[in-house]
C-alpha cells in the first residue's frame, strides 16, 4: 500500500492528473516484468514483518543504470542504428560514423571476447552519475540548484542555474546556463566540481540571448572571456607533428602553409584563453608560438 501510495503521488506530480495513476493490478504486473529477462532481471527478496510484506534488491547496490540492455532495449537500439546509417557521409551529420561504430560495439559485446575497438572516453570522470539528470533538466527546461566546490573555495556552495546547453570538451562534461543570482546566462559548470543537485521551484527563464553553435565558433575549448577579442594566432610546428596538423585541425578558421621542408605555419582566429594555452603546451616543443606576442610570453613563462 505504501509503494503504491508513493508511485501515484510521483505520478500526480510527474502529469497533475489523476487518470495517469496506478492500481495494485498495475503495480504487481511491473514488478513482475522487471523481474523478468525482458525486464532487467531484478534479483528480488520479498520479506514480511507480520503482515506487512517488504520488496527490496537481494543486491543493494543494483541500479538498471547499471545493467546490461534487455531484449527489447537492444531491439530498439538496433532500430535507431537503422535510421542513422542512412545519415552517414552527409556533411550536417558529420562524426555520426563514430556513433553508429560504438552503438553496433556496445550492443554486439561478449564478454568474453576480446574488445576490437577503443573510444576515446572517461568512464572514471567524476560527476558523471549526474549526466543523466542534468540532461533531462536542460531537455525539459527545469531550473536546479546545484551544489558545487570550486578548486579555490574551501566550502561548497549552492546556486540556482537554469540549464541551456551541454558541452563535452577533452573528455569531460560542462553545463552551461542562467546563474540566477548573478544573471549570467553563460554560467559554466564542470560537472566533475558538482557535489549533489536537486530541483528547484524556480521559474524556468528561456535562453533568448545566446546561439551555442556561434559561441563556441571562436575559441578552444570552453573558456570564454567576457570583454576577450578574436586574435590572429600565428603558431610554428616542426615537421613531424606539421603533417599531423594538415589532417587535424586545431580550429575552424586554421589555414596553414609549409614554410620550408621543416616547418608548418599554423594560423587560427580566436579568442586566446586558457584552454588554448593548455593545447599549445601539451605539444611541448614541437611548437613554437610566433604571434601575438602576449600569447608568446605567457606559453614561455
Amino acid at each position: 500500500e505504501l509503494l503504491l501510495e508513493t508511485l501515484n503521488e510521483k505520478l500526480m506530480e510527474l502529469f497533475d492528473d489523476e487518470s495517469h495513476c496506478i492500481k495494485l493490478r498495475q503495480m504487481q504486473d511491473d514488478i513482475a516484468f522487471m523481474k523478468s529477462a525482458e525486464g532487467w532481471s531484478i534479483e528480488l527478496a520479498e520479506e514480511f514483518d507480520g503482515k506487512k510484506r517488504i520488496f527490496r534488491y537481494e543486491d543493494l547496490n543494483f541500479s538498471i543504470n547499471n545493467a546490461t540492455l534487455n531484449e527489447i532495449e537492444i531491439s530498439e537500439f538496433q532500430s535507431a542504428i537503422h535510421v542513422l546509417s542512412q545519415f552517414e557521409g552527409m556533411p550536417q551529420f558529420e562524426g555520426i560514423q563514430e556513433i553508429i561504430a560504438k552503438l553496433k560495439y556496445d550492443l554486439k559485446a561478449d564478454n568474453n571476447k576480446q574488445p576490437f575497438i577503443g573510444f576515446d572516453t572517461n568512464q572514471d570522470l567524476k560527476g558523471i552519475e549526474y549526466f543523466s539528470q542534468l540532461y533531462n533538466a536542460t531537455q525539459n527546461q527545469e531550473p536546479i540548484q546545484i551544489t558545487y566546490k570550486d578548486f579555490k573555495a574551501e566550502q561548497p556552495y549552492t546556486f540556482t542555474l537554469h540549464p541551456y546547453y551541454l558541452k563535452q570538451y577533452n573528455k569531460s562534461w560542462f553545463l552551461f546556463g542562467l546563474h540566477e543570482e548573478f544573471m549570467k546566462s553563460d554560467w559554466n559548470v564542470p560537472i566533475d566540481r558538482i557535489v549533489s543537485i536537486e530541483t528547484s521551484n524556480a521559474k524556468f527563464i528561456p535562453n533568448k540571448t545566446i546561439d551555442w553553435n556561434y559561441y563556441f565558433s571562436d575559441i578552444i575549448g570552453v573558456s570564454k572571456q567576457v570583454d576577450g577579442e578574436i586574435e590572429e594566432i600565428v603558431l610554428h610546428f616542426n615537421e613531424l607533428t606539421g603533417k599531423y596538423m594538415e589532417n587535424k585541425p586545431i580550429h575552424e578558421t586554421q589555414k596553414h602553409k609549409w614554410l620550408n621542408d621543416y616547418t608548418l605555419e599554423v594560423k587560427i582566429k580566436v579568442i586566446p584563453n586558457y584552454d588554448l594555452g593548455r593545447l599549445i603546451l601539451s605539444y611541448g616543443e614541437s611548437v613554437t608560438v610566433i604571434e601575438p606576442k602576449h600569447l608568446k610570453e605567457e606559453i614561455k613563462n
